[in-house]
């Protein structure tokens, strides 16, 4: 995600200082990507380095908040990155798929197991998701648009993982039925919202 672009967005509605961008940054994102706001006064300052947003100044003395505003450049800029789409050209490097890869050159790992403890955690994320959307997405756009994007996500993942379990189970002719992992907690979090607007 471009931290750049999205200040250059915010900023073409008005001037805007740097703790009022990270605010407006995590409502329009949906609560769910938090963002240091020293990271955005480090993104403020290439921005306006590279003539894409210009300062008023009046933020150097102690306290005082210094409004950025967009320039016809970073308009430019913003309409350019806009509409270009981002270059999928190659897949990405997917940790779910570097690990089936992986597990099948392990002795002693049997990859399909290790395929079910991925999907049961992608399918528990769904429905973590699924009951964020339906208690939080109801009155907030942008949150049940992020939601939707990661639930066809998690989805994808999912399919992939049964397509990779199937294409194994052809290849090995001893397998049998699908694997069936002994069911463990998975050390990775469940996704929360950092702030719930009502």
């Amino acid at each position: 995600m471009s931290v750049r672009h999205a200040l250059l967005a915010l900023l073409s509605e008005g001037p805007k200082y740097g703790l009022q961008l990270r605010n407006e940054f995590e409502a329009k994102t949906g609560d769910v990507w938090p963002l240091n706001v020293g990271q955005v006064y480090t993104t403020l300052q290439r921005l306006e380095r590279d003539g894409l947003v210009v300062s008023d100044g009046e933020g150097e003395e102690a306290g005082a908040q210094k409004d950025f505003r967009i320039t016809e450049l970073g308009e430019r800029e913003l309409e350019t990155w806009l509409r270009t789409p981002p270059d999928l050209s190659a897949p990405p490097r997917d940790e779910v798929v570097m690990k089936v890869l992986i597990a099948m050159s392990v002795r002693g790992v049997e990859v399909r197991e290790v395929i079910q403890d991925h999907r049961r955690y992608m399918v528990e994320l769904m429905q973590e998701w699924t009951r964020l959307k339906s208690h939080d997405g109801r009155d907030d756009l942008n949150f049940a648009l992020v939601v939707d994007a990661e639930l066809f996500r998690l989805d994808a993942v999912i399919r992939w993982l049964d397509a990779a379990d199937g294409r194994i189970a052809r290849f090995d002719p001893e397998a049998d039925a699908p694997a069936t992992a002994t069911p463990r907690a998975m050390p990775y979090p469940l996704p929360r919202r950092t702030a719930v607007r009502r």
